[in-house]
């Protein structure tokens, strides 16, 4: 049997679930409307708009000042900021039949809104032209935590590195190593870049989350059910809120990961 505070918490999905409401509060999380204003804004009758209202009013999401005006309460405030991270997964509702979250950590899962504004890339060859694009854009630094080595990039990231940009890169130990890698990097003088500081690099056991980004450009892709990387599909973004998730699971990996072991890496293929 249902107490009374799992009615409560019922009734805000319930309210949340009318087109009308859901656009009433977002409008209202922006600033304070009149109820004739907000009617014609949403292109609403003032009978449809009065008695939605009403019901949103009596959540407590609500209230009317003596002027008037509508605006949120508190506890609305704190309620509609949660909106977003219902939108990112409904937005991508077929992907997450594929995908999954389950090996990140609930921290990161309940900041996912932060990925809303995003672009979908779609092929292998696309993702590798945007991780390209996003080493190209660099100016300050390059960070990733990744499972593949793309050798057609190492020289598009040491370009970068020559020009003073950070480098900072997490590895599986079961990464495969592409033949010819180990030739380029010595072409390259990447140990001493290493050991210059200019070049910083870590290990993990295992990588599920691939992100890669810059200073202002983020692409993230999330594991298959399997809790493989799926290099297939990516999101990327310039947003800032986006940019921000990935840096904090970057520095949250990062701080987790073991120093880099050149020896445990496997043989190139």
């Amino acid at each position: 049997m249902l107490s009374q505070a799992d009615d409560d918490f019922q009734s805000v999905f319930f309210e949340l679930a009318g087109d009308l409401r859901i656009y009433m509060l977002l409008k209202l999380s922006v600033k304070p409307y009149r109820l004739s204003q907000l009617a014609a804004d949403l292109d609403a009758t003032m009978q449809e708009s009065h008695r939605n209202i009403n019901r949103l009013i009596d959540s407590k999401l609500v209230k009317k000042t003596g002027e008037g005006e509508l605006l949120l309460t508190p506890y609305g405030e704190i309620i509609v900021s949660l909106i977003p991270n219902f939108n990112f997964p409904f937005r991508h509702k077929d992907y997450f039949q594929e995908h999954t979250l389950s090996n990140l950590p609930l921290k990161f899962v309940q900041r996912i809104g932060s990925l809303n504004n995003c672009e979908v890339v779609i092929g292998v060859m696309a993702v590798l032209q945007r991780w390209k694009a996003v080493y190209n854009n660099s100016r300050e630094y390059i960070k990733e935590v990744i499972s593949q080595v793309p050798i057609d990039l190492i020289e598009t990231i040491a370009d970068r590195v020559n020009n003073n940009v950070k480098f900072s890169y997490i590895f599986p130990s079961d990464v495969v190593i592409p033949r010819g890698r180990n030739e380029i990097l010595k072409k390259l003088g990447w140990k001493n870049l290493v050991s210059k500081g200019i070049v910083e690099r870590r290990m993990v056991d295992k990588v599920n989350i691939v992100t890669v980004f810059n200073e202002k450009e983020s692409c993230l892709s999330f594991p298959t059910l399997k809790g493989e990387p799926d290099l297939n599909i990516m999101f990327y973004s310039k947003d800032e809120s986006f940019h921000d998730w990935c840096v904090d699971f970057f520095e949250y990996e990062w701080d987790k990961a073991k120093l880099f072991d050149e020896s445990k890496l496997g043989p190139e293929i």
